[in-house]
């Protein structure tokens, strides 16, 4: 069981938002710079592990470069998560680009920036060929299908638009091959917010047992098997996290078995790195009681999509009652035009008064980062929690005008529009 604090009390939040009002993500470093040392140890064994942060997850450069000290690459997909890589420092092998449906102009940029590519589908090959030239060093997506479970978020890999089957893996590689490329990596992903620790172990029993395989049948040599990432975090308090340790001992066993002398093991985690280590941090603006109760937030879900789009359960404390009873039934909310703008339903918790904050757990990946602006709403800022104890703005929040910018107003009265 997890056991759920904000690393700042009521009276830190009070002091802290006389500078940045609510709402506003706040990430602790202290415990990012925790897990991301723990997750190596855990396979300290292959001299060759490597972690690239998924950057999707939270797409700052500040944690990217916390990440990057601990020894961290970047997992991208796209030419915006590229230029914010290179913006950081990391570049070269330390950048591995998946992505799918991918556009020719974001190979090239991925190609110059001296990536690792991963590609998604056999029929990229020659597109990457035509657009970019094949790279030295490249690496498949494989999609067991049927034989390796999904799970509710990423969905039945048979039914997922990811990745080689096995037998155009063979294909491509013996294609790759006979172009001259010496160097290869093996990739898959195939769950998301998975908290069964046999799961990634399986996972790269799957890989190792095909890297061995595509070896002896095409005499060619792999550098690296790539894992995925799919690792979750325990949103609930009753549930307990993945041990990374048994992970990695797992793994270990399968890899000496396997009888390999230097394949590197390699990571993409994005969730379990920062997600449990970040806090949307919001003030109780209003209450409401017709058919149930509703306690309205000023957050709402531009500021953390999940529970809305996946209905999930997100853990919520009101700062300094987090020893009251929760004795009032209500819906958390936010402002939105939209019925499903609730971070909680029938959720217990202590009585609260308006200017109340309100502690949404978990927010540290797949937060900020899925956030838009339907009905003009705006993202919020983003706060680091140092390990000094200072807390250090990292990005600031959107304004109006921000909102605006992309709109061409003179032109309305440029023209005869309304005439």
């Amino acid at each position: 069981m997890s056991i759920k604090s904000c690393p700042l009390n009521r009276d830190q939040l009070e002091e802290l938002t006389k500078e940045y009002p609510t709402p506003f993500h706040l990430y602790d470093e202290s415990a990012i710079r925790a897990n991301a040392r723990a997750l190596k140890a855990a396979f300290e064994w292959n001299p060759g592990f490597k972690e690239y942060f998924a950057v999707k997850a939270a797409p700052n450069p500040y944690l990217m470069r916390v990440l990057q000290s601990e020894g961290f690459g970047a997992d991208c997909s796209s030419l915006p998560e590229l230029i914010l890589s290179e913006r950081v420092g990391i570049s070269g092998e330390d950048i591995i680009f998946t992505s799918n449906d991918t556009p020719t102009h974001e190979f090239v940029r991925a190609v110059e920036l001296g990536a690792i590519i991963n590609l998604d589908d056999i029929s990229h090959i020659p597109v990457l060929e035509s657009c970019a030239g094949i790279p030295e060093l490249v690496c498949f997506r494989y999609n067991p299908g049927a034989l390796k479970g999904g799970n509710a978020i990423i969905g039945h890999p048979e039914e997922a638009k990811y990745g080689f089957t096995r037998d155009q893996l063979f294909e491509g590689y013996r294609v790759l091959r006979d172009k001259g490329v010496k160097r290869f990596g093996l990739h898959t992903m195939v769950a998301s917010n998975e908290l069964d620790a046999t799961y990634f172990i399986e996972t790269a029993r799957i890989l190792f047992d095909l890297v061995v395989e595509l070896s002896a049948e095409l005499g060619i040599d792999f550098e690296f098997v790539n894992i995925g990432g799919g690792i979750g975090i325990p949103y609930r308090p009753e549930e307990d996290g993945v041990d990374l340790s048994v992970v990695g001992e797992g793994i270990r066993v399968l890899y000496e078995k396997a009888g390999f002398a230097s394949l590197d093991v390699r990571m993409e985690c994005g969730r379990m790195v920062t997600g449990p280590f970040g806090y949307l941090v919001s003030r109780v603006l209003h209450k409401k009681n017709t058919y149930k109760q509703f306690v309205g937030l000023d957050s709402c879900m531009t500021n953390l999509m999940r529970p809305a789009l996946y209905g999930a359960y997100h853990h919520i404390t009101v700062a300094g009652k987090e020893n009251a009873a929760h004795d009032v039934v209500c819906d958390v909310t936010g402002s939105l035009c939209e019925n499903n703008d609730k971070f909680a339903i029938d959720r217990a918790l202590p009585e609260m008064d308006v200017g109340d904050f309100v502690v949404i757990y978990d927010a540290g990946a797949h937060g900020h980062a899925m956030g838009f602006n339907y009905n003009g709403k705006l993202r919020s800022a983003e706060l680091l929690l140092r390990e000094d104890g200072s807390v250090v703005l990292i990005r600031r929040a959107e304004r109006v005008d921000d909102y605006f910018a992309t709109l061409d107003f003179e032109g309305l009265t440029a023209g005869s529009w309304f005439s």
